[in-house]
């Protein structure tokens, strides 16, 4: 998340002030071109989504290779891995998410990766989480959802997912 908010910010340039930490953290999970229509929105500004969406994901791969995995979630996906279904539920863009996955070395983990582009309706809509239960074959009110946000925590609960909510790291 942190390498996130850096290509948010060098993104946004002059526009970052409209998006701060906290604002970032509490849309964690939103898709991205929603980000930028939320900021619209909220701010009264007229900023490019998709050529605001694309210059923001072309920062973060630049970045990516900085990427440090959560090592307590990593741990328990290892540790489940073959043992229960196991999914990914983002809104990022499939070849930003898969590359972040491969990078820390645990995209085999998972039985299915939903993004953004696999759902009609981003977080906070249970959506995401959902078609995530469905390609595992798993009744949602069966899931455990890892999250750290609150947009992420409410569409978990739409979902009738239980969910535990993970501190951002620094």
């Amino acid at each position: 998340m942190p390498i996130h908010y850096k290509a948010w910010c060098s993104a946004l340039g002059e526009h970052a002030v409209h998006f701060p930490e906290p604002m970032f953290n509490d849309l964690g999970g939103v898709p991205t071109h929603r980000v930028v229509e939320i900021l619209n929105e909220r701010h009264q500004l007229e900023l490019p989504v998709h050529e605001l969406v694309a210059v923001k994901e072309a920062l973060f791969q630049e970045w990516s290779l900085k990427v440090q995995p959560i090592e307590p979630i990593v741990a328990v996906a290892r540790r489940f891995h073959q043992v229960k279904p196991m999914a990914v539920a983002s809104g990022g863009h499939r070849h930003i998410v898969r590359r972040t996955l491969e990078l820390i070395g645990i995209l085999d983990l998972f039985g299915a990766v939903v993004c953004a582009e696999d759902t009609v309706r981003g977080k906070p809509y249970p959506d995401p989480f959902l078609e995530a239960a469905r390609l595992l074959g798993v009744e949602p009110q069966r899931c455990l959802v890892f999250e750290d946000s609150v947009t992420g925590l409410n569409a978990a609960q739409a979902a009738g997912m239980q969910c535990i909510i993970v501190p951002h790291q620094r």
